[in-house]
Parts: structure tokens; sequence; C-alpha cells
């Protein structure tokens, strides 16, 4: 990676690999701060440059703040196929990041893909493109934070990343909080050019491929103008669980570690825990292809005491038979299974790991020389973008959404008699038509075909989902961008730079084979569905019960901007330059809910997410900068910015900065900055929105758990299925009177370049984010519930249905509300390394690069005084989605380029993790949240990549990729939120195991 200012990777117990990095090989790389960077693609002089975070020209790529430039030709040596997976792999991307794979597991933002700089979440980093702000894309990530999707810019045309790791909202206004990813596209180009490439996984999985064509004419030095075209397709297969290796593909978790060296899954006595096998057959839990009845009074709609569930159909329609035997039973948790169950590997048969993505789109771009000292570009880009993955069966939910009581379906015309609902769905006694007002009767009605109860006069509790049917996810975005601009020189000495740019996104969403509830409540009334032989049913009646749902959303960014600078005088150690700027910039989210119940709470679709947010502002900006280079030895700089947003918002956001160099060998750098971040649309005027946390029994107070037996008071393991697998929703609402979240950073570093083509860096960095947007802490609300006490102001605590083994004991939490707030500090610090080498050996060159982050501290401490600490565990929830907060995070790549071949080999790092996390109820690193079968810790996950290039001409290139070239696989990881038994953050596609691809590339 070549890079301007080192910054690298982050590492923590990544010292056994970059131990073998930095205790032996100095030989890594960092580029020279002596060495002039390449300048930007839209630099009309090649004598200067601007750095990403300025706006002023200048000779030397150093600048006081730590910059890393990546460029696409780096890519392609480490084997990377695309620059959005390239940014996911920067050294300072941590925890919140949103990977592709992600979409695959009912991500918010499905279909996208963004950084989180520094562990600060998605909403912290700037994404840029061409120094311009890009449109957010329409759904928001957990519903509540704005970002910019990496997959919106086509890759060929891309000439290279520039990170910037320091508070950047002098320069670039709200969003920069932990830095900025500015992609910069090619400004010339001259010939034609193009790639084809394939790959694949060694077991089967992944598949890839990727076409791309370039043309280009003109020379902007002789000819006064360039022009080029672009095209590309990008296609890679969706990832199922049943093509990965075990334990990864299948349900079935025995045999993989536990206590005593026996299987997961049993205690120490070798007794099934948490059911094994068994789970979600036993208490009520069901999810996967079968129906299960129990029956019912008719009159209370409660079970039948002593019943149990029973497969309606008689028989398993999915899965494996299998009949309980007594030792199944011995453990409480399983005293009520079923006397038939079917066991069904979910995971092996519905399992998705990442979706099938489709990417096309074109690009054009022509620049020209406008008189002798300015130059003016146009470019526009259009691409289309498809994700789309497939779920399992759609579940006929026992308990409803939050708000929804099911009618009673009862016999009687008593309403004094009859409730006014029930949380559990039942079949009734007798069908009648839908029209018909009233309970259903002898009279009037029929007795119910589906219910194998009515003749007794009884209900019939359903609950699993359907046999026939399984869940599809389609999203597809269009993207048009379009820039244009002028820049140069005028009177001799005033450098100037005017832009526009517009964008605009549309995105469809397409979900199929989720349960209409309104339409289920039809179904069952009238009869028309078959529950006991679903494939009976006509396809027209499936499709009244799970009918199409295809949702529209947009974004729009349009912005002008304009900068001006000047050299004023001149000082001992060089010019004097002031630079000032303004800008003005219009943003737009619509994304209307998917699954709202603004019709009724039955006029809406089990599972689907209810978020839906729709906003816009304006805001105008004022900015400036100077650069002062007081001696030889020393460089000052100040930049502030002030934004005004239509919304009423106003910041101002100062940056300082000095650059010391007091030998030649040695740069010594700082910066301090202020800055902020605008509450997001989501954040401000977006329906609720709700997400999971799974609840451990143990956390449960005993008092609470002796209402389900006194041996689930003593033993956590022991209480029933209904307390040991479930978890709370925890729902968000939006507020309107958010203020700006604030933050202060500073940095400090050093490059030590010892000898020519040797270099390291060493970046320290502190950042404060106060007033931080979150929702409050659930655990008090949680706590006060299970002890029987008042709940606390600002929450709503709302009951699950009842245990139906345990009708009378008091129900566990389904949900719980509260209103974001500006509370909180959130503190992240860290260490950049990097290290540089080249040299030549008679003919054989070689380059090395190093880049590791280690992250001492993300914590958060709210108002009381408390503090959460994350760093090595997985919180923090609220913004990892339990994807976890690693202390180390890095990479080394080594190049031995013979002239026709070039061999490429890359070491990737990241560090493990203990299943705990502090803001669900743990301390430290206590493990709390381990199932109690098996380890704690997650260890390191280490991957080696290789590269192969050979020359076949000056003009062809053809090479192989082997990622993951030793087959290692992740460690189990049963807690993470997002992939089954592995952390899909710290593995990426390393879990497919290793994976080939080639192709060849050629330029005339």
């Amino acid at each position: 990676m070549k890079t301007i200012t080192k910054i690298g990777l982050r590492g923590g117990a990544a010292l056994q690999v970059l131990t073998l990095v930095s205790a032996g090989l100095t030989t890594f790389s960092a580029p020279a701060f002596a060495q002039a960077s390449q300048a930007s693609s839209d630099e009309p002089s090649s004598d200067t440059i601007v750095v990403t975070g300025s706006i002023i020209r200048r000779t030397d790529a150093e600048t006081p703040s730590p910059v890393t430039r990546v460029t696409t030709e780096e890519l392609d040596r480490r084997g990377i196929n695309t620059v959005q997976d390239g940014i996911q792999k920067l050294a300072s991307n941590n925890g919140p990041a949103l990977t592709n794979g992600f979409t695959a597991n009912g991500a918010f933002a499905g279909g996208a893909s963004a950084v989180s700089l520094r562990g600060l979440s998605t909403n912290s980093t700037l994404v840029l493109f061409d120094g311009l702000r890009a449109a957010y894309y329409p759904l928001a990530d957990d519903g509540s934070r704005n970002f910019v999707d990496l997959n919106t810019i086509q890759d060929d045309i891309v000439e290279n990343v520039e990170v910037l790791k320091d508070g950047a909202s002098s320069s670039y206004g709200a969003d920069a909080i932990a830095g900025v990813v500015n992609i910069i596209t090619k400004r010339e180009f001259k010939g034609i050019a193009g790639r084809v490439e394939a790959g694949v996984a060694e077991n089967g999985a992944g598949g890839s491929q990727r076409l791309s064509l370039m043309a280009g004419t003109g020379d902007l030095d002789d000819n006064g103008f360039n022009a080029y075209i672009s095209g590309f397709y990008y296609h890679s297969e969706a990832v199922y669980n049943r093509q990965l290796d075990a334990p990864f593909n299948s349900s079935d978790q025995r045999g993989i570690g536990g206590h005593n060296g026996q299987a997961y899954g049993l205690d120490a006595n070798g007794v099934l825990e948490n059911n094994g096998t068994l789970t979600a057959q036993g208490d009520g839990n069901y999810n996967l292809g079968n129906l299960y009845v129990r029956p019912a009074d008719a009159l209370t709609n409660t079970a039948i005491a002593g019943s149990r569930y029973q497969l309606l159909a008689g028989r398993c329609l999915n899965g494996t038979p299998y009949t309980p035997t007594a030792a199944d039973r011995a453990p409480s948790n399983n005293a009520n299974i079923p006397n038939l169950v079917c066991n069904e590997d979910g995971v092996n048969k519905y399992g998705v790991v990442a979706p099938e993505i489709q990417r096309f789109g074109g690009s054009a771009r022509i620049t020209a020389r406008v008189g002798d000292t300015s130059e003016a570009y146009l470019s526009v880009n259009f691409q289309q973008s498809t994700v789309s993955y497939t779920g399992g069966p759609p579940t006929i939910r026992g308990n409803a959404p939050t708000g929804i009581f099911y009618p009673q379906f009862s016999t009687s015309s008593n309403a004094a008699v009859r409730a006014p609902g029930s949380f559990v769905l039942s079949l009734p006694v007798y069908v009648c038509a839908r029209s018909t007002v009233g309970p259903c009767t002898a009279t009037n009605g029929t007795l119910n075909p589906n219910n194998p109860f009515a003749t007794a006069g009884q209900n019939a509790l359903i609950i699993g989902g359907l046999p026939t049917t399984i869940t599809s996810n389609e999203t597809r975005s269009r993207v048009y961008r379009a820039a244009a601009g002028i820049q140069g020189t005028i009177f001799d000495d005033v450098d100037y730079k005017v832009d526009f740019t517009a964008m605009h996104t549309d995105l469809r969403r397409k979900m199929d084979g989720y349960v209409y509830i309104q339409h289920l409540l039809d179904v069952i009334k009238d009869g028309s569905y078959n529950f006991v032989n679903p494939a009976a049913n006509s396809q027209d009646v499936q499709d009244y019960l799970t009918p199409t749902n295809i949702s529209n959303a947009s974004s729009d960014l349009y912005q002008g901007q304009f900068t001006m600078s000047k050299a004023i005088a001149d000082l001992p150690g060089g010019p004097l330059q002031v630079a000032i700027g303004g800008s003005i910039y219009h943003e737009a989210v619509d994304a209307p809910s998917a699954n709202s119940d603004i019709n009724g709470p039955t006029m809406r679709y089990f599972t689907l997410n209810a978020f839906g947010t729709k906003g816009s502002r304006t805001v105008s900006s004022a900015f400036g900068e100077i650069v002062a280079p007081v001696i030889d030895q020393v460089e000052l700089e100040a930049s502030g910015r002030y934004d005004h947003y239509s919304s009423g918002q106003s910041a101002f956001s100062p940056k300082f900065g000095i650059k010391v160099k007091p030998v030649r060998q040695l740069l010594l750098r700082g910066t301090y900055s202020k800055g902020f971040r605008i509450p997001s649309f989501g954040e401000a005027n977006a329906l609720p929105t709700t997400g999971y946390v799974s609840q451990v029994a143990a956390n449960i107070p005993a008092a609470f758990r002796a209402q389900y037996g006194a041996a689930c008071a003593t033993t956590p393991a022991s209480c029933p299925t209904y307390l040991t697998n479930y978890s709370i929703g925890q729902t968000t609402l939006a507020s309107p009177n958010l203020n700006p979240e604030k933050s202060r950073s500073f940095t400090a570093g050093a490059v030590f370049e010892p000898i020519r083509n040797l270099s390291f860096t060493v970046d320290y960095y502190n950042i404060k984010k106060t007033g931080a947007i979150t929702s409050p802490s659930t655990a008090p609300a949680i706590a006060a519930y299970y002890a029987g006490q008042p709940i606390p102001a600002g929450f709503n605590v709302i009951a699950d249905a009842p245990d139906v083994n345990n009708p009378t004991a008091t129900p566990r939490i389904a949900f719980v509300e509260s209103t974001l707030i500006n509370s909180d500090t959130i503190k992240s610090e860290g260490i950049d390394f990097g290290a540089n080498f080249t040299h030549d050996f008679g003919g054989v060159k070689w380059s090395s690069n190093l880049e590791a982050s280690m992250l001492i501290n993300l914590s958060t401490t709210f108002p009381d005084g408390t503090t959460e600490k994350y760093v090595g565990t997985l919180g923090n929830f609220n913004l990892t989605a339990g994807s976890g907060t690693f202390k180390w995070h890095g990479y080394w790549s080594n190049t031995l380029d013979f002239g026709k071949l070039a061999l490429t080999g890359t070491v990737n790092y990241t560090s493990g993790y203990d299943l705990s996390a502090m803001d669900q109820g743990n301390e430290y690193k206590d493990c709390g949240l381990s199932p109690g079968y098996g380890d704690c810790h997650v260890s390191k996950y280490i991957t080696f990549d290789l590269n192969t290039n050979f020359k076949v001409t000056d003009k062809v290139n053809f090479y192989v990729n082997v990622i993951n070239l030793f087959d290692n696989l992740p460690d189990i990881d049963p807690v993470t939120y997002g992939a089954f038994l592995y952390n899909s953050v710290q593995a990426g596609e390393g879990v497919y195991g290793r994976i080939f691809r080639a192709g060849a590339r050629f330029k005339f």
C-alpha cells in the first residue's frame, strides 16, 4: 500500500504475527515522508498536490495529519478484487463495519457496505468521491446511522483511496469525527484497457466473475483534453452454510467442544444443554418448516393442562422424525417437548452466509484545458446493484408482534365471557365466511377441517412455520451521479477550484414469502388455507397468505463548492499560504416503511422490519485554512469551518496542526481538532426500530426464575427454553429534539526514515465524543421488571405472552421501548503503526508494507459517571450489533518482483475477544455471554493470501490469487449476531476456506 502518511493497522494480540513483523523485520513500508506522493487524479500540475483534509496545494505529501493512500495497483497485488473490499480491510476499520455478507442476515441496510474507522461506527466516518460529498444509502444502518455505500463507485475508474485518520470536520463538516475515506477517480486515461476475472472457493462456494473495459483518447499536455468511457460487470454467487466446512454448516453442534472434552451442547454430566438438537422443539419456539398444534379451551384459549404440542400433519413435512426418550425429557427444560418432533437442520437447509450480488454500470469523463492556467471536467456515472438472498420458512407466530392481540375465535356469543383477545394464535372450532360478523358457531359455520380438536370443542393453538414456503429478499439500487468543475490559477498567483455534484439513488426492495397478518386471520376464519397439507393449496391461496411486498426508497445529494488559495507572504521556511472556501449542499432521504402499521396492527407482515424515515435539509458552510512554514524545520497549520443547517443546528469546527522536522530522517507531527455529527434522519424523525439482544437465563434474578421451578431458580441451565433461548427486543423511538454530537480529537506521531526506501510511522490518536446520540441503557428497566419494581421514567416494558407451560408465571420481557437522547461520552484511543521497505537485489525487487492498529480504549461513560469498556469484547452492541471490538487489526504484505513474474504474500490479522459485553449487563471480560458449554474466548484469526502476476507481454498480464492459502477457518463464536457460530466481521470470506481467482488484464 503506497502511503502518504502512515497509519497502520490495529492489532492487539496480533503481536504474534506482528511480532514477526516488528521484531525481525524492520523492512516494511510507509512511503517515506521525504518522497513526494503522486498527485491526486484531479490535479492540473504534477508539481503540486492536494492531500485529503486540506484545501491548499503543496509540494510535500506529508501533512500534520496522518493520511494513507491505497492505490488500486496495490489492491491488485494483494489479490483484493473490489475497492469496497480493500476499504473493509483497512487496519483502522474496526467493529461496527457493515459488510456485504452481513446483508444475508437481516441487516437493516440490506445490500450495502460501510466502513467504521476507529470503532466509532459507520456514521462517524465520512466517505467522499473526489473530495465531494455523496448521497446517503437510503436505508440507515440499524435504522439510525446514515452512511455512504462503498459499492456505489465503479472499481476500474478508481485511481486511489486516501484515508485521513484524523478529525476532519474543519474541512468537510459533519460526520468526519473518526476520519475520511476519499475515493479518487482517474483524471485521465489513454488507450484501451480491460480485465477478465473469475474465482471460486475450493469447496465450490462463492463463485465470482468480473469484466471491465475502458477506452480513452487525448493527452492533456499535448492535445489539451482527455476523454474516457468505462463499463463493468461484477457478479458473486450466494454462499450457503451447507457449502461451508463443519461446524459452520449444520445446526447439529455436537462434537465440537464442551465440558471435559465431551461434546458441544453436553453439560458436565453428558446431558444435552439448551436442548441440543432438540432446540426449538420444546416449549414453543418453533421456527422451521413444520406446524404444531395443542388443544386449548375454546372460551379462554388457554392450553389444556397436561397436553403437549403435536405435529398438525401427523408427520414431518420437513426434517427427520424423532421420538424423544426419557433421557431427553429428563432436563426440566425438555419436560414438555412433543411426543414426536422433527429434527430439521435449519442451518444446513436454509442458512445463507453471503447474498448473491450483481453489479453493472458505466462511467464517462472529459477533461480539458481552459486557457493556459485552468482545467475543466465533466464526469457522469451510473451503476445498478442487485443483492438477493433467501431465508427459511415464514413463521406462523404463536406470539404476535408488539400491540397485536389475536381474536379468540371463541364459540361463545357472550361478550362478557370472551376475552378481548389473546397473544396466542389459535385455529377455531368452527369456520365461516370472512364476512361473518361475530363468532363462528355451529349455526353459521362448519367444523374446522384444520383443527384436529374441533370435534372435542377445543381450539388448536398453532405455532411453527409454513412447510412449503421460504422467504426471499432482493434490493436493487440504481445510482446516478454527475460532477463538473473547473480549477486553475487566476491573477497569476491565486489558485481556485469550483465543483458541482449531483447524486441520486433509487432503491427497490422486494420481499416474498412473508405472512401478511390480516390475510392469515382471514384464511384461519374461513378455512380456505389447508394447514394440514400446505402443498395442496393453490398458488392463488398461497399468494394471498404471503403477498409480495415491494417498497421504494430514494436519497439525493446536490452540492456546490468553491475554494481559493494564495501565498500572502514569505516566511523563513517558505510561503505563508491562506485559503478560503464555501459550500452549499442539499441532502434528502425518502425511505417509507416496508411494514407500517398505519392501517392497523394486523395490516402488516410478520418479521419484516417496520423502519422508515423521510427528511431533507440544506447546509451552508464557510471554511478557511492557513499554512505557515515558520522555519525550515517547523510548519504550523490552522483551519476552521462553520456549518449552518436549515433544520436549525449550527457548528464551528476548528483544527490546529504542527509538523516538526528536527533532522532529515525524522518528522514529528500532531493535530488538535473539534468536530460534530449531525443527527441522522433516522435519529431525528424515523419510525420506531427494533433490534434484538440475546438474553441469558443467568442474568434473570433467581427470585423471578423460581416461578418456573425450583431447579430453574438454582440452576439457570435447567430453566425452560422460554427463559434460556430468547431475545429481548430493544425498540428505539426517534426524537426531533436531538443536538449534534460534538467531538474533540488529537493525534501525535512520527515518521522515521533511517535510510532511503525504509521508513516507519507511529501515530497516537485520542477521540472523545460528547452528547453521543444513543438509546439509554435498558438494563435498569429490565432489572426493575424482573424485580417487580416500578419501571424507570423514559422506558416502557412490554411483556411477552405467558409461557404456555407456566401460564400463571409472570411473563418474560418481549420489548423495552426508549427514546434516543444526547447522553453519553464515547472515547476511542489507540496507536497506528506502519513500515515500508523497498530494495532491488540485483534485478529482484522486494517491497514490504506493514500496517497495524492497536485500539487501547473504546468506552462509553454515562451521565452518572459509570463507564463501559468494550475493547476485546463483543460490545458495544449499540454500535457493533455484537460483532465485537478488536484490539488489534492489521496486515503485512511482501512482494518479490522478478520482472516478468511477481509474487505477493499478505498476512491478515484480527485479534480475538471474550464473549462478554458490558452493555449487556456483564462486567468487563467476565464471559457473561458465554453459553457455558464452550470456551469464553474467541481466538485471533490469521490468514495468508498469495498472488502471482505474470507479464505475458508489456501490455498483457495474467494473475492467480489464492485467498486464505492455508485454509484457516475462524474460531467458533456461538454468540455474535449476524452469522452462525463465527464472527462475520472478523472472518470475512475466510470462512469459505481456500479461494482461487484467476484473471487477465490488458492495456493497449
